[in-house]
């Protein structure tokens, strides 16, 4: 077997290596919120779907910002259900960047029929969300 193939290899690959490191920075360092490839605040998104995540995901459309449930069902009280809709409406993480919604049923002689969210629900869905983005932003930054 010949020997020179391994060691030329490893000759190479340090060499590539060595060549990464030591410089200077090739621009402006970016915020992570902006290096993401979705259309909306990667650390709502991220946030959003964490928070949404006891439902199952009916939409996702990360370009949009729309986050979408499918219907839940409560296991302790199997007669009511919910879906929730979170809207992200900016790149920036900001409290008016984020819209959620919920809808509820409750089950009446074998039908589905609409009951009122109460609004302190929505509320807390939003503030744990942001309060989830924070923290996010607040790790990313070390």
């Amino acid at each position: 077997m010949n020997r020179v193939f391994p060691i030329g290899v490893a000759m190479i690959g340090a060499a590539l290596l060595s060549a990464c490191g030591g410089g200077r920075a090739a621009g402006p360092t970016i915020a992570p919120a902006t290096l993401t490839q979705i259309g909306v605040n990667s650390y709502l998104w991220r946030a959003s779907l964490d928070t949404v995540s006891f439902a199952p995901i009916a939409q996702a459309d990360s370009n949009g910002g729309v986050i979408v449930t499918d219907w839940y069902v409560n296991p302790a009280d199997p007669s009511d259900r919910v879906r929730v809709s979170v809207a992200i409406l900016d790149a920036t993480l900001r409290a008016d960047a984020l819209r959620v919604s919920a809808a509820r049923q409750r089950l009446q002689n074998g039908t589905w029929v609409d009951a009122p969210v109460a609004a302190a629900t929505v509320q807390r869905l939003e503030e744990i969300i942001l309060t989830r983005a924070r923290d996010l932003r607040r790790a990313a930054r070390g």
